[in-house]
């Protein structure tokens, strides 16, 4: 983790609730604004996939894939799939399919909205 976010991270800790949010507001419109180049988006990175990965070591493997993007988005879908295989008993081999291929996706995406511009 890089210095600046360490640093990041203990001012958000040392914040209470009401500071918390307003940093968090202030990043949103930062981010908001923020005009990506075409360097910002770095590819993959290639991390294979062991035979008999559970499912959270996919997702713990797929983050560190797939640093560049913002897990928010993710998070939704990806416990969709977690819950599935946890508490519904669909096969592990099935989720992690279904997440490599939601993060494909996701990246996917994110380089079609960079080489548009956006």
């Amino acid at each position: 983790m890089s210095a600046g976010r360490q640093r990041l991270q203990k001012l958000y800790a040392a914040l209470n609730g009401d500071g918390r949010h307003a940093l968090l507001e202030y990043a949103e419109v930062l981010a908001a604004r923020q005009v990506p180049g075409p360097e910002t988006l770095e590819p993959p990175r290639d991390l294979p996939r062991p035979d008999g990965e559970s499912v959270i070591a996919a997702l713990k493997r797929l983050r560190a894939t797939y640093p560049m993007l913002d897990s928010t988005p993710l998070l939704d879908a990806a416990a969709t799939l977690v819950t599935a295989h946890v508490l519904h008993g669909r096969s592990a081999v099935e989720v992690i399919d279904e997440l490599e291929t939601l993060f494909g996706t996701v990246y996917a995406e994110c380089v079609a909205d960079e080489e548009a511009g956006a």
